[in-house]
């Protein structure tokens, strides 16, 4: 009887198993070593695909970066619109996997999503009618926002113990310890309410540019 095939070693296979592992247990445990353990292959045999950790770390960012819905900025919609359906997007990505995000927040370096996701938002802008000085501006500043809200919850970071907070040290936050089992729902308020005001500014500054 023929002895069952291994599956083959491929570069999509390293890169979805490196980003499982970072996201079950932080970028810290990701190793050659054990990822090669994980995959059931030698360690030297990822170095035919990658010839470093950071190699690899690069590859699962941009696997993230590719999830990020691009569609937005080619059918139609207004810049506004689209800046918003896209940052939308562009968080759940980052939200569906918090620990690569300190990777990401380096910018797209060589990464051919991280790229393409950059030339989208800064082409968007453009042929919206912002100068390219203004939409490289626009583009900074949206991945200082969204990459920023998937660094950490601002809700998550209060404990869930109202002795923590005395009113006598902190008399505004008696209420924080319930913070937390409201976690999702404050910080998706939050970022509404931040993403609103800030294209709320972006479209006083463009009125003003074509008036």
């Amino acid at each position: 009887m023929a002895r069952p095939r291994k599956p083959l070693l491929s570069t999509d296979r390293i890169v979805g198993a490196a980003r499982t592992l970072v996201d079950a247990e932080g970028l810290a445990a990701l190793s050659t070593r054990r990822l090669a353990a994980e995959l059931g292959v030698s360690g030297p045999s990822l170095y035919n695909h990658f010839r470093t950790k950071d190699q690899i770390l690069e590859a699962v960012a941009d696997s993230v970066s590719a999830q990020v819905d691009l569609s937005m900025f080619k059918d139609g919609r207004d810049w506004r619109t689209a800046l918003h359906d896209w940052a939308v997007s562009y968080r759940a990505a980052l939200r569906d996997h918090p620990n690569i995000v300190p990777v990401l927040a380096r910018g797209p370096g060589r990464r051919p999503a991280g790229l393409r996701l950059a030339d989208a938002v800064f082409g968007a802008m453009v042929d919206a009618g912002w100068p390219a000085a203004q939409a490289t501006s626009i583009g900074a500043l949206m991945r200082y926002f969204v990459t920023g809200s998937a660094l950490g919850s601002f809700a998550g970071g209060f404990v869930d113990d109202e002795t923590a907070y005395d009113p006598a040290d902190y008399p505004h936050l008696g209420q924080a310890h319930l913070l937390a089992e409201q976690q999702e729902k404050i910080d998706d308020r939050a970022f509404e309410t931040g993403l609103t005001a800030l294209l709320d500014g972006l479209a006083q500054q463009y009125a003003a540019l074509h008036q």
